[in-house]
């Protein structure tokens, strides 16, 4: 496949790093957002170039429409395009009941997650089309499946992320784009351990090792894995999919 260029939202940190590293290592040049970590996003960058592609980091709340606008152009620009984007930035919501949860709590999660995600993909398509073949994969979570109490706002953002990717598709399935979903199980990155924290009280998430599928809790680059399997020759029939990575089940709580 020729050299390619993808957009990584939140690609600073956690999942989105182990994503962009990824696919510097398979030839792509790659952009990543962040929101307000500049020094992560920054030591990302110089990893994807000392891997030998080109990267480059951009300030962007994907909440924001004028900041999907400003970052799909800085890419096209600094590039001069892009094939493969992927929607991965996301926050964790409060852990409170539906009773509990504030309006801005929930418009703030699902905004990130699903509106935001929906504005940035109608700014990038346009440009997408252009190409014979483009990626798009979307990163939603598990949590759809058990869709478990005190989580609605994370909950709902991430189901609506699933039924914006499936419709995306279909829509776009003649225009050479193949829309994808990859849901992560419970990950060994810093919002992962904030969760096992504050969930379970557990300190170390290490510690769940022995309860895990495989002998060890899932690692970011094993998200990464199946991102480059979907953008990927291998994936070239591959679309309106959607891959579990939890080692087929997670029981921790």
């Amino acid at each position: 496949m020729p050299d390619r260029v993808a957009l990584v939202t939140g690609g600073g940190r956690g999942i989105g790093r182990a994503i962009a590293l990824g696919l510097a290592a398979d030839g792509v040049d790659v952009a990543v957002t962040y929101r307000r970590d500049a020094e992560a996003a920054a030591e990302t960058v110089a990893a994807i170039e000392a891997l030998g592609r080109a990267g480059h980091a951009i300030q962007a709340d994907v909440s924001t429409p004028d900041d999907n606008v400003r970052a799909v152009a800085e890419v096209i620009d600094r590039f001069g395009g892009f094939q493969i984007l992927i929607a991965n930035a996301g926050i964790a919501s409060g852990g409170r009941s539906v009773v509990n949860t504030e309006p801005k709590e929930l418009l703030r999660v699902v905004s990130t997650h699903a509106l935001g995600a929906h504005h940035l993909f109608s700014v990038a398509v346009p440009h997408l089309r252009t190409h014979d073949r483009a990626d798009i994969v979307a990163i939603s979570s598990v949590a759809t499946l058990s869709n478990n109490a005190n989580g609605a706002p994370y909950n709902m953002g991430k189901a609506a992320l699933e039924a914006l990717a499936l419709t995306l598709a279909k829509e776009e399935r003649d225009n050479g784009i193949r829309v994808n979903i990859v849901a992560p199980g419970l990950v060994e990155t810093e919002m992962g351990r904030r969760l096992v924290k504050g969930a379970a009280g557990i300190d170390d998430i290490t510690t769940l090792n022995a309860i895990m599928p495989f002998g060890r809790v899932c690692q970011p680059e094993d998200i990464a894995a199946a991102v480059r399997f979907f953008v990927s020759e291998g994936a070239f029939y591959v679309t309106g999919e959607k891959l579990n990575v939890w080692g087929g089940g997670q029981a921790w709580r």
